[in-house]
Order: structure tokens, then C-alpha cells, then sequence
């Protein structure tokens, strides 16, 4: 039997949807996990106030200790229109503390920051 057009059309459309679904941090991976009993704000509703304030796709996320609002703020990378972009949530109060552009520099200067970063 030979495979339609639409079948393989169909099939392409899904493995890029699960590629793209694999591709972006899921609501469990979350880099400064064992500070989250500290949170009064869960990570679905960070995550959901960080994309009301910069429509895009997450591409990093952390819960880390900050200066600025009550010092515990989840950090989230979203792509919007090919920049990325760093949202910042108060993980107490759920505001939103930074909406900015980060630029190559920047992130290159954080990334050398985490204890974890590959050089």
C-alpha cells in the first residue's frame, strides 16, 4: 500500500511538534529546584505571568536568590521575534521584576557565572 501524501504531510507536522516540545524546558526542569519550598508562587504560574509579559517560548528557566523584590526570583531566556529576552518573577509576590533584551555578552557572562557551565 502506498503511503498518501497527507499520511506523510500528517506524520512530518507531529514529529516536528514532539522535536520542538523536546527542544524547550518543561515545567519540571528547573535549575535551582531545591530553593522551591521557599517559593510562594509556583513555577506554572511564573511561567505563565513570564510569557503574559513576553509572548515567545522559554528556553531557560531558574529559580534563583536575587537582589531586587523579595530576593527569590525565577529567571526565564524567551525567544520572541530571534532575540531572547530574560523575564525575571518575584517567586513571592509573582511580579515581575525584569523584562529586558540579553545580549550575546550577557549571556555569555552568566552562563560563565553557574557552577555548571560548559566552557
Amino acid at each position: 500500500m502506498k503511503p498518501s501524501s497527507l499520511s506523510i504531510l500528517s506524520l512530518t507536522f507531529a514529529l516536528g511538534l514532539a522535536g520542538a516540545t523536546l527542544a524547550a524546558p518543561s515545567s519540571t526542569q528547573l535549575k535551582g529546584h531545591e530553593l522551591a519550598a521557599q517559593a510562594s508562587v509556583s513555577l506554572a504560574q511564573a511561567r505563565a505571568t513570564a510569557l503574559k509579559a513576553r509572548p515567545g517560548k522559554i528556553t531557560d528557566q531558574e529559580l534563583e536568590k536575587e537582589g531586587g523584590g523579595s530576593g527569590l526570583r525565577y529567571s526565564f531566556d524567551i525567544t520572541s521575534a530571534g532575540k531572547t529576552y530574560e523575564v525575571g518573577v518575584d517567586a513571592k509576590t509573582g511580579k515581575v521584576l525584569e523584562n529586558g533584551h540579553e545580549s550575546a555578552g550577557a549571556e555569555a557572562t552568566e552562563a560563565a557565572k553557574e557552577p555548571n557551565a560548559k566552557h
